[in-house]
């Protein structure tokens, strides 16, 4: 029997409107998204359509900064440093990539870790040590909502974490075992993977790697999230997983990404995460 698919885009539909209500009940007080982009890129530009659709549907404004490609990481800085200071902006975040000279994790280590919406400043990545943190790395905490959503008890499942980045794979494995999950981390020195990967209930794959995990590698039943984004070689769309045999042994999966969008977008938005930060102050 084919898996069950996992609709991200339901899910987040009825995380927004839990969170329209949110924001509705901070009345008057502002709740603002920024989002800075230097230069033009289309793929940013992408990224900023669908985080402005997400704002206007939860009701926070939303204002785009652009400045010039020429600008310089320390221009870029003081600009940010005005940001965390407005009362007004709840949250924000910078568009990559940045161009050559100006170093990422300077940039978000500037922002204010209660305005930081991708999860990503030191303190909310330390922070998701605790049980609640506030805001996760972005794409971690929408992996870690798939997998409740199915229902599944995950106190005392076994996790298979195939990737170890600092994005998705170390903070998504600590989230599930917030979960009581058992939580067995593999990398490019992993021995063996599918002895790892056939025992496992749960399998989060996010290396990079255009259809590394096959169905043959995954126990029937399984839940499997898909996060990787590769170009296959039709020049198409792919993830880490091949999705047609691990569809016909998982018993939940996240859909081809052929058919799904990005997947940092089927979890919390960058919009949703303003309605946390500033509930928080």
């Amino acid at each position: 029997m084919p898996a069950q698919l996992l609709d991200g885009r339901q899910i987040a539909k009825r995380m927004r409107e839990r969170l329209r209500e949110a924001r509705d009940a901070f009345g008057d007080r502002a709740v603002r998204l920024v989002s800075l982009e230097i230069g033009q890129n289309p793929a940013a530009a992408v990224y900023v359509r669908n985080q402005q659709r997400a704002a206007a549907e939860v009701g926070i404004d939303m204002e785009v900064v652009n400045l010039p490609i020429a600008t310089t990481e320390a221009e870029l800085l003081h600009t940010i440093a005005e940001l965390n200071s407005r009362a007004d902006v709840s949250g924000m975040l910078v568009q990559r990539p940045m161009p050559t000279g100006i170093d990422p994790r300077t940039v978000q280590m500037a922002i204010d870790p209660q305005k930081d919406v991708e999860g990503m400043h030191p303190t909310n990545m330390g922070t998701i040590l605790y049980k609640e943190p506030l805001l996760p790395p972005c794409t971690a905490a929408a992996a870690q909502q798939l997998i409740v959503a199915t229902g599944m008890d995950l106190r005392g499942t076994e996790t298979v974490v195939v990737g170890h980045s600092e994005i998705v794979g170390k903070p998504i494995a600590v989230l599930l075992l917030h979960h009581l999950s058992t939580v067995t981390v593999c990398h490019i020195g992993t021995k063996n993977l599918v002895e790892h990967t056939r025992r496992a209930d749960i399998v989060v794959v996010a290396v990079g790697k255009a259809g590394l995990v096959h169905g043959d590698m995954l126990k029937p039943g399984a839940c499997v999230i898909d996060v990787g984004i590769n170009q296959g070689a039709d020049g198409k769309i792919v993830g880490d997983v091949d999705f047609n045999s691990a569809n016909e042994v998982a018993g939940y999966a996240t859909p081809c990404v052929r058919r799904a969008p990005r997947f940092r977008w089927l979890g919390p938005s960058y919009a949703d995460r303003c309605c946390w930060a500033q509930r928080s102050r």
